[in-house]
């Protein structure tokens, strides 16, 4: 992400966190207070401080130290062998027009008020592989306010509209392997709202878009570089951006892919950022790229 200084933020899943001023990389680790030198989400919120979401869970940079944030566990979670599950990973952070922060961890969803956190059950049953109630992974924020929710355990998407929460089915999509074999999916993050009101939402085998009344799948077959996508964001321009399998662009009309060949240096895509100048940052695995409009740019930092 970039903050109101302009400076730019990366996450990256073992080396830190990297702070770039647009001349020089600032890396920060454990042993500079971060919780986990694995980081999965990163967000300003409007007072200036910066919240990380690591593996280990949260921290709170205020421009000079980090603190770490306990979140409470529930009281009724259940007993769990995952190691993973007790770190109390955080996948997402959002802070609502309200100013209250949202979080979707491994333990369920939370949300702060400045004072204290409050656990969020969006389904009662037990349904999560990983989690105590459900898998919501990604929060989206809509412009009425409504607030969404998706993860992979889930049929489909929640909306919660303040006072209740209710689910969403989606149509299923699927794709045939190399290998022939199908693989179908129905749930969905939620990903983005654009400027003509319609609400993004994406799996492992393609992309939605929902309109308020009915939603229309996106797949490899209509021009997706890939079947997975992971992030989508819209640009100033008003272009769709994808990244997965790969990285698309879409117009409205149609898509362009790129690859490789165009510069691409990530077989996956998991992060995609434009910055104050319109520059796109793609991070995913096996490196970053920089894209200004033109070109594709290979872009590292040093260890």
């Amino acid at each position: 992400m970039q903050d109101k200084a302009g400076n730019l933020w990366f996450g990256t899943w073992g080396n830190g966190l990297y702070k770039y001023d647009g001349k020089s990389f600032s890396q920060f680790l454990v042993a500079d207070g971060l919780n986990s030198n694995k980081v999965y989400c990163i967000l300003e919120d409007r007072d200036g401080k910066i919240w990380i979401g690591t593996e280990a869970g949260l921290c709170l940079y205020d421009g000079k130290t980090f603190t770490n944030i306990q979140i409470p566990l529930p009281k009724n979670l259940p007993p769990n062998k995952n190691p993973v599950h007790r770190k109390h990973w955080v996948y997402s952070i959002m802070q609502a027009k309200s100013g209250k922060l949202w979080f979707a961890t491994i333990d369920g969803v939370y949300i702060y008020d400045g004072k204290s956190f409050t656990l969020f059950i969006i389904n009662e049953a037990a349904n999560g592989f990983l989690t105590s109630n459900d898998k919501a992974e990604r929060i989206l924020e809509d412009n009425a306010g409504n607030i969404w929710f998706g993860g992979r355990t889930n049929k489909g998407v929640y909306r919660y509209d303040g006072k209740s929460v209710i689910n969403i089915e989606l149509p299923e999509i699927s794709l045939i392997r190399p290998d022939s074999v199908r693989i179908s999916h129905n749930w969905a993050w939620p990903q983005l709202q654009d400027k003509n009101g319609n609400i993004w939402f994406s799996n492992w085998v393609g992309a939605y878009r929902y309109d308020g009344k009915s939603f229309t799948s996106f797949t490899k077959k209509d021009g997706l570089s890939g079947d997975m996508v992971a992030r989508i964001i819209e640009d100033k321009k008003g272009n769709l951006w994808f990244g997965g399998a790969g990285l698309s662009r879409y117009d409205g009309k149609s898509f362009t892919r790129f690859t490789p060949k165009e510069g691409l240096i990530t077989r996956r895509v998991w992060s995609i950022w434009e910055d104050k100048t319109g520059n796109l940052w793609i991070g995913g695995d096996g490196g970053s790229s920089l894209y200004d409009g033109k070109t594709l740019l290979a872009f590292f930092w040093t260890k």
